[in-house]
């Protein structure tokens, strides 16, 4: 099942952030994976999936050369 991560792009621009196992809860945000992973850490996640947000959203289809 897809995930919708609409609102996350829209609130996290250019920013890591670290997300539950459910892929899709916050539990840490930053300018770099170490910060988010450090501030999911001290909100008690130890081991979220790390994610960087780009700052533009592109919709890639097709097959790469």
């Amino acid at each position: 099942m897809a995930i919708d991560w609409t609102k996350i792009y829209q609130q996290y621009k250019g920013k890591w952030v670290a997300l539950k196992e459910d892929e899709k809860t916050v539990v840490g945000i930053g300018g770099t994976a170490k910060i988010a992973l450090l501030r999911a850490k001290q909100a008690g996640y130890q081991d979220p999936i790390l994610h960087r947000i780009p700052v533009v959203n592109r919709l890639y289809i097709g097959i790469l050369p």
